[in-house]
């Protein structure tokens, strides 16, 4: 059995829960920003940039990046313990499982500084 040093929530029902309402929250915004895209009839610049930096959507925006890094984190740590077992890569699994997760965590922290910069531009 895997230890579980860096789960998000040290519980399988709390993962499987957080895992769903994040996908709720991403569905919600994706709905949002399509119905915006969808119901603007001329789309311009100035349009595009007054709905984006609307704080509302700024709000939505970073809710949807918490997310998707937290998606992403429960799903990749999933993977990683499901999958990097020394059953099948051998004796070296909880150096390679750390290095993947270590990778995981260093492209979503990038991923989080790089939309937040981005949507409330500081």
């Amino acid at each position: 059995m895997v230890t579980q040093v860096l789960n998000l929530t040290r519980s399988g029902l709390s993962d499987y829960v957080v895992q769903r309402a994040t996908a709720v929250i991403l569905t919600v915004y994706t709905v949002w920003v399509m119905g915006f895209f969808l119901l603007t009839p001329e789309m311009t610049y100035p349009i595009l940039v007054g709905f984006f930096s609307s704080a509302p959507m700024q709000i939505a925006s970073t809710l949807a990046v918490l997310s998707t890094v937290a998606h992403a984190w429960i799903g990749m740590w999933t993977i990683g313990t499901d999958y990097l077992l020394e059953a099948h890569v051998g004796s070296y699994s909880t150096v390679i499982r750390f290095a993947y997760q270590a990778g995981c965590l260093l492209a979503l922290f990038i991923y989080l500084v790089w939309a937040f910069r981005l949507v409330w531009q500081f």
